[in-house]
């Protein structure tokens, strides 16, 4: 493995694509560091490390966690990645209901470009609205639950609403100058440029991570903690790589005084088809309980008085600790595999693209039978992926006190972290490995 990647630095082009995505890399880090204007700064760190576990923790550690903790420190790129990758999602499942979607789906490259700039718009609107409840969270001192220092400048002498506007329009910038660096990595670089930040994203917090646990809980809990980690990647790369492969045959035909066809091929279906959407379809519904009693409550001439609903949600679905919490949340997690599965992969599809190509699967007529028995194999292998996304996307909630100590919410190697990671480190890899089988060089993975 060393002697390709000391291989894939001696080609040019290829070494100038991979600094390139580096570089891009560093750029964002650096901003995601860079404070938002009119946020003091110093406040703000004093106050991530008071409530660091506490309910914030909860409610925002999805976005916090692509944004590679910005959302808390409300720097320049607090909203990240997340207004495009709920724009990528909702523009997809529009295909299957907006027949307009559904025809510039199959027009090809220029469709796709088409889909693309909606994409680009719908992200904007989507960073606006973000931007906006980042920001309101904030002055309204719900965004750091538990702190009572002042993290936007004149807070506690009277907000001003021009330092809020301008919040919000720097956060949507760098919202929309994350999206066209991802972009730009995707076209100049190595790999899918919105999952490689993202993968930056979640490795720039795992080192403080790590150190966390080995100073509070010590040297033993520290390496149990490097043993599992490495076990679930182990798991979590045999489960991503596996597939089954439904062979294909291709009936030989004449086109002209050509013949063409005869050969065999498979169908690969992926163990784990939905990716990890259903994990942030699930982390996004499980929320809005949560949220229905907040607005509820603010709306009451009373905040403090409770009611049955207001309990049940407090103690069992804002827990992350909770049965309740986690039953619920796996729950989601297998619905909506099976539902996203169904609406981006399509049997009856398929099977009238093979017959239009003369293939057909070994014993089984084309047509219906096709559709019917990819349909079958589909609802058979979706059964297993979605266990396998519902136990590792609640194991920080399965060990959420370690020890003694106390919640350990951003379990390293845990949830959604994993899966990101590496299913990003495995794309990335293939790329450069049929980048150097280009170049005849020996690659990666021998």
């Amino acid at each position: 493995m060393l002697s390709a990647f000391i291989s894939s630095l001696r080609t040019v082009d290829l070494r100038k694509k991979i600094l390139f995505t580096l570089g891009i890399v560093i750029l964002y880090r650096l901003g995601a560091s860079i404070p938002s204007p009119g946020v003091n700064y110093p406040n703000v760190q004093e106050c991530i490390a008071e409530v660091t576990g506490g309910e914030s923790g909860q409610l925002y550690s999805l976005i916090n966690l692509f944004s590679g903790g910005a959302l808390l420190q409300l720097s320049v790129f607090a909203v990240g990645v997340m207004p495009y990758i709920t724009a990528s999602i909702i523009v997809q499942l529009l295909t299957v209901v907006i027949p307009r979607f559904e025809q510039l789906r199959k027009e090809g490259q220029a469709g796709q470009a088409k889909m693309t700039q909606y994409t680009r718009y719908l992200a904007i609107a989507l960073a606006i609205l973000q931007s906006t409840s980042i920001v309101a969270l904030a002055a309204n001192g719900g965004l750091l639950q538990g702190c009572s220092l002042e993290i936007i400048q004149g807070q506690d002498a009277g907000l001003n609403i021009f330092t809020l506007v301008v919040m919000v329009l720097v956060m949507t910038a760098g919202a929309a100058l994350v999206m066209w660096m991802g972009e730009l990595v995707t076209e100049r670089g190595i790999g899918n440029g919105m999952s490689l930040i993202i993968f930056a994203s979640i490795a720039s917090a795992m080192p403080g991570e790590g150190q966390a646990i080995l100073e509070s809980r010590g040297g033993l809990v520290f390496a149990l903690v490097c043993a599992g980690a490495l076990a679930i990647i182990i798991g979590v790369v045999f489960v991503e790589q596996g597939q089954r492969r439904i062979p294909v045959q291709y009936a030989k035909r004449m086109v002209g005084r050509k013949m063409y066809g005869g050969t065999s091929t498979y169908l690969p279906l992926k163990v784990n088809q939905a990716g990890v959407i259903p994990v942030i379809f699930a982390s996004s519904l499980i929320y809005i309980p949560h949220l229905i009693t907040q607005l509820i409550q603010s709306g009451s001439s009373n905040p403090t008085e409770t009611n049955w609903w207001t309990r049940f949600v407090a103690e069992y679905l804002t827990d992350p600790s909770s049965p309740v919490y986690i039953g619920v949340y796996f729950a989601l997690i297998v619905f909506f595999t099976y539902f996203y599965v169904s609406i981006t992969f399509n049997p009856d599809e398929r099977a009238d693209e093979m017959k239009k190509f003369g293939g057909f699967i070994p014993g089984i007529r084309p047509g219906k039978p096709t559709a019917d028995y990819l349909r079958y194999v589909l609802s058979r292998i979706t059964l297993p992926g979605s266990i396998y996304l519902g136990v590792i996307a609640v194991l920080p909630n399965l060990f959420l006190t370690v020890g003694s100590g106390g919640p350990v919410q951003n379990l390293p190697f845990g949830g959604v972290g994993v899966l990101i990671m590496v299913g990003v480190g495995l794309d990335t890899v293939k790329q450069i490995e049929s980048q150097l089988m280009q170049r005849n060089y020996e690659g990666f993975l021998k």
